[in-house]
């Protein structure tokens, strides 16, 4: 964690230096030449630099052309690039990473990046505290001199635990060389190990039978490899040894190997199991010269032991695509069907040896998982009774399909007593079973985590801030990690674009799960596995990353001190006395998450942790604003469910990028309108990304006002939508707008006007919230006003025509279109002519009064997924849509039996083409 805290000591400085509200400057300030400063500066002696002193001078210039300079100076002085790439070779080594002087160093150099940014954000925020007045937040000069030290301090203590550092990576990784050449078994090993009782093929047969054609039959008769990734526990390994020695592979091949590579492969150790199993005459005692000659004699002989043979390698647990791309060179590639067998816990491994032929280890079905509990507790001589299978189904469930996880807990209920209450306590988690099942097989786990590269371990850390199980919004997770500020932003990358590349990386490598996917197949939110979240919870708590609490021992833990992160998952707490005065006292926290359940009732939030960056306070509602939030000065993002109207105040929050205030639900009066204004001052903050306000209006801005880093704002009313305001947000790219009529409203409010004002719009949502319609059809909006580079538009409510469609149609980037709840009402829609919806590749149309669809050749040329819900009245799908044969998904969820037969009738007349497409039919009492 020495490397996220690095980043985040880097961003805070960058921050301070960028700000339009500081300037550093001392009482008296002289024009000094930057050059001749830099040069004096480094005449200097290194332990006795003012670092002070250079900002004081330096940042009291006010040119443009020194103000870039100083954002450039500040990290030469504090050695962030050689720190952070330090931390960096970290994962290139090949140790294994938990070395405990490592361990110790990475520890040191985390609490000293620590404690300087508590001293400087300390400081800022006391000196902002006394300049301020009650108006919106002004210049105020910043006096370093009291940090002074503490700068110092930090410089020569990381140039000394850097040199360390890289004297101790050094010196681990020649011992584990030392140590691989006395042990051949440290990390490579070969199949002999794994005798002893057979594995079970407990939803396993399919998978074999399909591995196994394909090696054999399927393939061409070049040398080819076939992959088989998953997550650590899934039965990779397993699966390979069914293969491994199956019939038809034993018959098939001449020669088979079993190499077990783990992650501190050494290339001449794969080499000697090889031969170990396909040259039993060879004896690596006789290859007596080491080092390049050894391993040049062993390429020679394994090539000769293998040619014109057909053989069958199976690499297992690989961690590094090297292996692949250095054994791949020297193996015989005679066209005789010669095969190589890898299995690992990286995608990026599997896919670049072989991307077509790789198979997705599958998680464990409910009655597999079952069975295979089954199996592993009473085995085939004693009987299970129905109560007790009944319950037993409930923890197999719980295990979530992973097989490791499955046979852990087996074990354990072998050796418990098989009474139905004991085992319900397991399935309701009320007692330690699944906690001790976690534990004994981290090991397993571990080093998926230890591996990870070190801009990815905060990433995965900190989704151990929502409960077991919890599907985490993509979208809230990337505006957190952006918020948090441990992304190490590159240049022309936004921090969103990291975030967003960050949880492919963890999905990639096996660690972080997709739960629900978007329109277009991309993430909408993902998750944890229980035995992952369990490590993650473990690793953060450890590494002082984060601390959750759901339990009063929780709370008044003794490693609560000094944790970066509080994350509450149970909200009563904060009413505990003794909890909150525990939470209170942690004075270095940066962030406050409550994930938990919606707690309706107030409850006293820790607002005193003054440095806090991050209050997720959304599921706690707020009967009136917390005033003293205002304070929190250093404040990136706020979230509150709070019905009342924002103080103005609230400008006082100037770093303030993400504000998110959603309403609790209440019942509207008839003819109310319960939305109210924001204050104007919200124009002032400047940093704003994102906006959410339920409901609520923003003020037109006074002249020249902007938000130009505004780029998300949502559920905002449609009086919002006015031409001053929309050129107030140069920058935006997704809109929402929420139209809340009233029962008795008939009339809709043309939010469209000014839309074409946002230039840089790519998505735009706008709902109507309690539509109510008469005999008639709404006047359209005016669609040929959208921005074109609208890419996304959901429309819900609105009662338009269908023959405006066509308008729609013709946007030029339009790839997504969800209309819902009526948003176009009749029960004709007719499409007439070509290169309609031409860059379309998703439509939903879901509760409508639609009966007649027709299109004609040329529409929807490109679309590839079709979802219709609710349609009870329609008839038909037109057949035209699938004239290109791009369609890959039709989903019909409770319509009409009619539009059943047609998408079965167009999935069968696909398979006829071999041109196949996935047909999905479900009905509503299926959920």
């Amino acid at each position: 964690m020495a490397y996220a805290a690095v980043i985040s000591l880097r961003q805070t400085i960058d921050r301070l230096l960028n700000s339009p509200h500081i300037s550093i400057l001392p009482p008296f300030t002289e024009f000094i030449d930057f050059e001749t400063l830099k040069e004096q500066e480094q005449r200097m002696d290194s332990s006795t630099r003012s670092l002070s002193e250079v900002l004081h001078e330096m940042l009291g210039v006010d040119s443009s052309h020194e103000r870039g300079s100083r954002k450039k100076f500040l990290p030469e002085i504090l050695e962030f690039d050689s720190l952070q790439e330090c931390l960096r070779r970290l994962d290139d080594s090949t140790s294994s990473s938990t070395s405990q002087r490592i361990y110790s160093l990475d520890v040191q150099i985390r609490e000293t990046a620590y404690k300087l940014e508590d001293k400087i954000e300390s400081h800022v925020l006391n000196q902002f505290l006394l300049s301020q007045s009650d108006g919106p937040p002004s210049l105020f000069s910043l006096d370093l001199q009291e940090v002074k030290q503490d700068i110092d301090s930090y410089t020569r203590k990381t140039t000394k635990l850097k040199d360390e550092y890289v004297k101790e990576l050094s010196n681990d990784s020649l011992a584990e060389e030392e140590d691989d050449d006395d042990d051949d078994d440290d990390s490579v090993s070969s199949r002999t190990e794994f005798g002893g009782k057979k594995s079970t093929l407990v939803g396993l047969s399919d998978e074999i039978i399909s591995c196994v054609y394909t090696i054999v039959h399927q393939l061409s008769k070049e040398l080819e490899i076939v992959s088989i990734v998953g997550m650590a526990g899934i039965g990779k390994t397993t699966l390979a040894i069914e293969i491994f020695d199956h019939p038809a592979i034993l018959q098939h091949f001449h020669h088979r190997a079993w190499v077990k590579v783990g992650p501190k492969y050494q290339l001449k150790d794969i080499l000697r199991s090889i031969l170990a199993q396909v040259n039993l005459g060879y004896d690596h005692k006789t290859l007596v010269e080491e080092g390049d000659g050894e391993l040049a004699d062993l390429k020679r002989v394994t090539r000769e032991s293998l040619m014109g043979r057909r053989y069958l390698i199976v690499l297992d647990d690989v961690w590094k695509r090297v292996v692949w791309d250095e054994l791949k060179k020297l193996l015989p590639k005679k066209r005789i069907g010669n095969r190589v067998l890898l299995t690992t816990r990286l995608q990026e491994v599997a896919h670049s040896a072989s991307f077509v032929n790789t198979f997705e280890k599958s998680f464990m079905k409910k009655e597999q998982s079952w069975d295979l509990l089954r199996e592993k507790v009473f085995g085939d001589e004693e009987s299970c009774s129905y109560e007790l299978e009944k319950a037993g189904k409930k923890i197999a469930e719980k295990c979530e399909g992973l097989p490791l996880t499955i046979v852990a807990v087996a074990d354990i209920l072998s050796k418990s007593e098989k009474t139905v209450k004991y085992w319900n306590k397991v399935a309701e988690k009320q007692n330690s079973v699944f906690f001790d099942a976690y534990e004994k097989i981290s090991k397993v786990l571990l080093p998926s985590y230890i591996y990870l590269p070190q801009h990815l371990k905060p990433c995965f850390l900190y989704m151990g801030a929502f409960p077991q199980d919890y599907d985490i919004p993509l979208s809230k997770l990337i505006n957190l990690w952006s918020a948090e500020g441990f992304l190490e932003v590159k240049p022309f990358e936004t921090s969103e674009y990291l975030a967003w590349e960050c949880l492919r990386g963890l999905v990639s490598k096996n660690v972080a799960m997709v739960r629900k996917r978007t329109s277009l197949n991309g993430i909408k939110s993902c998750g944890l596995h229980s035995a992952f979240w369990h490590l993650c919870l473990r690793e953060a708590r450890r590494n002082k990353f984060l601390h959750v609490l759901t339990s009063y021992a929780d709370g008044l833990a003794q490693d609560i001190e000094n944790q970066r992160r509080l994350c509450i998952h149970n909200n009563v707490l904060f009413g505990i006395k003794d909890v909150h005065n525990s939470m209170t006292s942690v004075s270095t926290t940066r962030s406050l998450l409550c994930t938990g359940p919606y707690h309706q009732y107030s409850v006293p939030v820790c607002s005193e942790l003054r440095l806090l960056r991050v209050l997720d306070a959304l599921t706690i509602r707020f009967y009136e604003f917390p005033i003293e939030v205002l304070k929190l000065i250093q404040l990136r993002y706020l979230a509150l469910t709070y019905n009342g109207i924002l103080p103005p105040s609230i400008s006082k929050l100037w770093k303030l990028e993400y504000l998110i205030v959603h309403r609790h639900f209440c019942i509207v009066k008839s003819g109310a309108n319960y939305s109210s204004y924001l204050p104007m001052e919200v124009w002032d903050m400047k940093e704003l990304k994102h906006l959410e306000v339920t409901g609520r209006n923003l003020p037109n801005p006074s002249e020249g006002s902007l938000l130009p880093n505004l780029l998300t704002l949502l559920d905002v009313s449609p009086q919002s939508c006015t031409k001053d305001v929309f050129e107030g947000m140069p920058n935006l790219q997704k809109l929402g707008i929420r139209i809340e009529f009233a029962p008795d409203a008939s009339e809709s409010s043309n939010c469209f006007d000014h839309v074409s004002h946002l230039n840089e719009l790519k998505s735009l949502k706008c709902v109507v919230v309690n539509p109510v319609f008469d005999t008639k059809v709404v006047a359209p909006p005016k669609f040929s006003i959208f921005p074109e580079r609208l890419k996304k538009l959901s429309l819900s409510g609105f009662g338009y025509p269908w023959e405006d469609m066509n308008k729609i149609a013709l946007l030029p980037n339009l790839e997504v279109l969800k209309l819902q709840c009526h948003a176009f009402r009749g029960s004709i829609w007719e499409m007439h002519g070509s290169a309609l919806f031409r860059e379309l590749r998703y439509l939903l149309i879901e509760d409508t009064d639609l009966v007649h669809w027709t299109a004609e050749d040329g529409s929807f040329p490109w679309l590839k997924r079709l979802s219709i819900k609710h349609c009870y009245k329609l008839e038909r799908i037109p057949r035209r849509l699938i004239t290109y044969g791009f369609l890959e998904l039709i989903e019909v969820v409770d319509c009409n039996p009619s539009v059943v037969n047609v998408a079965l009738e167009i999935e069968e007349s696909r398979e006829k083409r071999n041109n196949y497409i996935d047909v999905r039919i479900r009905s509503s009492w299926e959920d």
